[in-house]
């Protein structure tokens, strides 16, 4: 069995499927969220949002065993650049990008019990202060904001 705490040249699969798998969740939860307000009011709203809810769910379940994984020590890292500065700037990158979708999801999770949701019209989130639209609007902006600030980073 190699090591695999040895850098290489390239990603170990299960660090490549848990990269992919996010990729593909941010994006949609992106799209989904720039769209919501799109959709027709009560059902397909409903349907939308509870969509974007559950996917973002998803999105820090799998963020909770990427960041499990690399911790671990168990994935494969990338031999270094040869360049000690561009070496941290793609470090400290890494972690902002970790950081960022830490940020944007515990904000999702607090956008969605500040607003209360219906979730698939099965059943209701009760919102945590119902007459504060204040604190809904600050924590949905915040959200808004990690969320934007993620997709510019990854893709700049």
């Amino acid at each position: 069995m190699p090591d695999l705490n040895v850098h290489s040249l390239h990603y170990d699969r299960r660090t490549i499927v848990l990269h992919w798998l996010t990729v593909v969740l941010v994006v949609s939860l992106w799209v989904l969220g720039q769209t919501i307000d799109w959709f027709p009011k009560d059902n397909p709203r409903i349907f939308a949002r509870s969509t974007h809810i559950s996917l973002g769910v998803a999105l820090a379940v799998l963020l909770v065993a990427r960041i499990g994984w690399r911790v671990s020590g168990r994935a494969a890292h990338l031999s270094p650049a040869g360049l000690a500065w561009l070496d941290k700037i793609a470090t400290m990158t890494h972690w902002l990008l970790y950081g960022l979708l830490v940020a944007t999801a515990a904000l999702g999770i607090a956008n969605t019990w500040v607003r209360g949701d219906m979730i698939f019209n099965l059943f209701k989130i009760q919102a945590f202060d119902p007459n504060n639209k204040g604190l809904r609007e600050t924590v949905g902006e915040w959200h808004a904001l990690a969320a934007n600030t993620l997709l510019a980073v990854a893709f700049f």
